[in-house]
C-alpha cells in the first residue's frame, strides 16, 4: 500500500490479497488518506503472520438430540444447513464470506468435528452441495474444508475395516479425495477428531495417530490438500477415584512421542490449554513439544466456557496472552512464533442465523479479534477492540466508544472473578456447561476435578507428589509451576493442592480470595449494566434491547455463581468471610 498526496494505491500478488488490502483501507478510514500534499509518499507492506487462519463450524445438518443444530452454538441455527439439507438460499453464506475476508480469515470447515451419520455423507453423496457452499465463499477468497469421520471407509464405503495400514482403506481414501478435488478444485482439506470422546480412530486397529493422519495425508497430497488432526484426545471413561489419570497430561502423552513422524501436509491442531477452553488454564505444553511437526493453535471463539454469548466477555486479551507466551522463557520464541510459520491458527466459530450473527451483539468483537490477532499476533487487544467499535458503530462519539470499552475491556477477567478461581476450571453443569455446579464433574468419568475437601483444594500436578504434568513443560516453566513459591496465583490450583489458609502472593488466603473475587465480580457486572444503560440511547433500539437483555442475564448468573461458589467453600472449609458478608 502506498500513500501520497491524499491518494492510496493498493497492489497485491493476487485477487484475494488485493481484497484484503481493500479491507485494510476501509479499516483505516480517513486515516488512510492522511498524507500531506507534497509528501513523497510512504509505502507499507502488510502480510499475515500465517497463511492458515481457519474457522471450524460445529454445525450439524439435522438437529442432534443432545447437541442441537450447532454444537456449542449460541447464535441460532446453522447458516449452512436446514432440515437435513444444505440451504437453498446461500446468500447469507456469501455475506459471511465477505465478513471473513474483512477480518482476515481465509478458510472454513463447514461441519461438526463430531461427524454424525448425516454429515458424513457430505464427503460422498452430498459433495455437490458442499460445492455450492464453496462457490458461495469463493468470491471472497475463503476456501472450504470438511470434517470427516475416520470410520468413513466402513460406514460409507462398505469396507470391513478402517485400518489406516490396510491397502483397500488407503485406496478408498485416495479415490474419495480425488472426487472431492475434481468437484471442488480449491478445496482446503479435512479436519479429523479421532479416538476422542467416542469418535472412531486408529487406536481400534492398534495404530497410532501418526499412522492415521499420514494415511489421509497420502490421499490429499496430490491435490495440495491439508489434514488438520486434532490432539484433543483423552480418557473420558476414567474412574474418578483414580488420581493418577490426568486429563491435562493426555494430549502431550499421546502426541509428543510422535514428533517428526507426521507427513508434511498434516497439521496437528492443539487447544490453547491442556484441558478444554477454560477461562483460565496454562498454555498447552504440546505447543512447545513438537518442533518437527506442523502445529496449529486452536482457540474457541464461541463462548462455551465463558458465558455462551449470554455474557459479554471479550476474549482478545486472553488470546493475546496465549499468543505472546514464551515457552522457553523471556529470551525464547512466543507461541505465535511457533505456530504461525507452518501450522497457523484454527478456532471454533461463534456465528449462527441470528440477526446479530453472534446472538449477543458485543460477541461480534470476538470474531473480529480472532481474525485480526491471527493476522498479526503483535496487535494490542484493546486497540483491536477499538477498531471493531469504529467499524461497527461508525458514528460512535467519545461517550459510546468509552462506554463499550468500559463494558468489554476487563470483561474476561471479570468473568474469571465470578466463576472458577485460581485456574481450577469447570465447576459448570455437565452437558450444556452453563451456570455453576461446583461438584458437577467431580465424580464423573470425564476427568475434570478440583479435589476440594475439608482441608484444601486444587489438583496436584507436580513431579514431586502429583501427576507430573509440570514436567511436560520446558524450562523455566517446569520449575516455575512446580514450586509453590513461584507458581503464579492465577494458576495455583491448576498445579497444586493447598490448604484453604495458604497465603497467595497477593497476601490473602486462598479461601478469602475465593470469597472476595466472587463478590467483586458481581459488582463489576453491575457496573457493566449501568454503563450500558448510559450509552444504550446512542445505539439502535434493537442493539440496545438485546444488550440490555443479555446483561441482565449476566448479572443474574454472576450472583448465582457468587452465592453457590462462596457457600460451597464456606461449608466445605468452615472458614468465615473476614468481611462478614452473606453466605447460605
Amino acid at each position: 500500500m502506498r500513500r501520497s498526496a491524499g491518494k492510496v494505491t493498493v497492489t497485491a500478488a493476487d485477487a484475494t490479497a488485493l481484497l484484503h488490502g481493500w479491507f485494510h483501507v476501509v479499516r483505516l478510514g480517513d486515516a488512510a488518506f492522511a498524507s500531506r500534499p507534497g509528501d513523497p509518499g510512504t509505502a507499507e507492506h502488510h502480510a499475515p503472520a500465517s497463511t492458515l487462519r481457519v474457522l471450524d463450524h460445529w454445525d450439524n445438518m439435522d438437529v442432534h438430540p443432545a447437541m442441537g443444530q450447532v454444537e456449542r452454538g449460541y447464535a441460532g441455527a446453522s447458516i449452512f444447513y436446514d432440515a437435513g439439507q444444505v440451504r437453498t438460499d446461500l446468500s447469507r453464506v456469501t455475506a459471511y464470506g465477505r465478513l471473513l475476508a474483512a477480518v482476515g480469515i481465509d478458510r472454513v470447515a463447514v461441519n461438526n468435528v463430531n461427524v454424525h451419520a448425516r454429515e458424513a455423507r457430505l464427503l460422498t453423496d452430498d459433495l455437490p452441495e458442499v460445492a455450492r457452499i464453496a462457490a458461495a465463499l469463493r468470491p471472497y477468497g475463503v476456501r472450504a474444508h470438511l470434517s470427516v469421520s475416520f470410520a468413513a471407509p466402513r460406514t460409507l464405503g462398505g469396507l470391513p475395516t478402517s485400518d489406516p495400514l490396510d491397502d483397500d482403506v488407503r485406496a478408498w481414501w485416495r479415490e474419495t479425495a480425488a472426487r472431492v478435488w475434481e468437484t471442488i478444485p480449491d478445496f482446503g482439506g479435512f479436519v479429523v477428531k479421532a479416538d476422542s470422546e467416542g469418535q472412531p480412530g486408529p487406536f481400534a486397529y492398534g495404530r497410532d495417530h501418526a499412522d492415521g493422519a499420514n494415511m489421509l495425508a497420502e490421499a490429499v497430497a496430490p491435490h495440495g490438500g491439508l489434514i488438520h488432526w486434532r490432539v484433543f484426545v483423552y480418557n473420558h471413561t476414567q474412574d474418578w477415584r483414580d488420581r493418577s489419570t490426568d486429563r491435562a497430561r493426555a494430549a502431550h502423552d499421546h502426541f509428543a512421542p510422535l514428533d517428526g513422524r507426521f507427513a508434511d501436509d498434516v497439521i496437528v491442531q492443539v487447544k490453547h490449554g491442556p484441558l478444554d477452553f477454560q477461562v483460565r488454564e496454562p498454555v498447552s505444553p504440546v505447543l512447545a513439544a513438537m518442533p518437527r511437526t506442523r502445529v496449529a493453535l486452536e482457540l474457541q471463539v464461541t463462548q462455551e466456557y465463558t458465558g455462551q454469548q449470554q455474557h459479554a466477555v471479550y476474549l482478545g486479551p486472553a488470546w493475546s496472552e496465549v499468543l505472546r507466551w514464551r515457552p522457553w522463557g523471556d529470551d525464547g520464541a512466543t507461541v505465535a512464533d511457533v505456530v504461525a510459520p507452518a501450522g497457523g491458527f484454527a478456532a471454533v466459530s461463534n456465528v449462527g442465523d441470528d440477526r446479530f450473527w453472534t446472538g449477543h451483539p458485543l460477541a461480534q468483537a470476538n470474531l473480529y479479534a480472532y481474525g485480526r490477532l491471527t493476522w498479526d499476533p503483535t496487535l494490542d487487544a484493546t486497540t483491536v477492540l477499538d477498531e471493531w467499535i469504529t467499524l461497527t458503530f461508525p458514528d460512535a462519539a467519545g461517550e459510546l466508544r468509552e462506554g463499550i470499552h468500559a463494558v468489554l475491556d476487563e470483561s474476561w477477567r471479570t468473568y474469571e472473578l465470578y466463576t472458577a478461581p485460581l485456574g481450577i476450571g469447570f465447576m459448570v453443569r455437565p452437558g450444556h456447561h452453563y451456570g455453576p455446579d461446583v461438584d458437577g464433574y467431580e465424580y464423573t468419568p470425564w476427568g475434570t476435578y478440583h479435589f476440594a475437601d475439608r482441608d484444601g483444594i486444587g489438583v496436584d500436578r507436580t513431579r514431586a507428589t502429583g501427576t507430573g504434568c509440570t514436567g511436560q513443560y520446558p524450562a523455566p516453566w517446569r520449575d516455575v509451576y512446580e514450586s509453590l513459591d513461584t507458581c503464579p496465583d492465577e494458576l495455583l490450583l491448576f498445579f497444586h493442592h493447598v490448604p484453604y489458609t495458604h497465603v497467595l502472593h497477593s497476601g490473602t488466603t486462598v479461601v478469602q480470595h475465593i470469597y472476595d473475587t466472587h463478590f467483586e465480580g458481581v459488582e463489576r457486572v453491575r457496573a457493566m449494566v449501568d454503563r450500558w444503560e448510559q450509552v444504550a440511547p446512542l445505539v439502535s433500539d434493537d442493539v440496545a434491547r438485546r444488550g440490555r437483555e443479555r446483561l441482565a442475564v449476566q448479572l443474574r448468573s454472576a450472583v448465582e455463581w457468587r452465592d453457590q461458589v462462596n457457600t460451597y467453600f464456606f461449608r466445605k472449609s468452615g472458614i468465615p468471610d473476614q468481611r462478614g458478608r452473606t453466605f447460605y
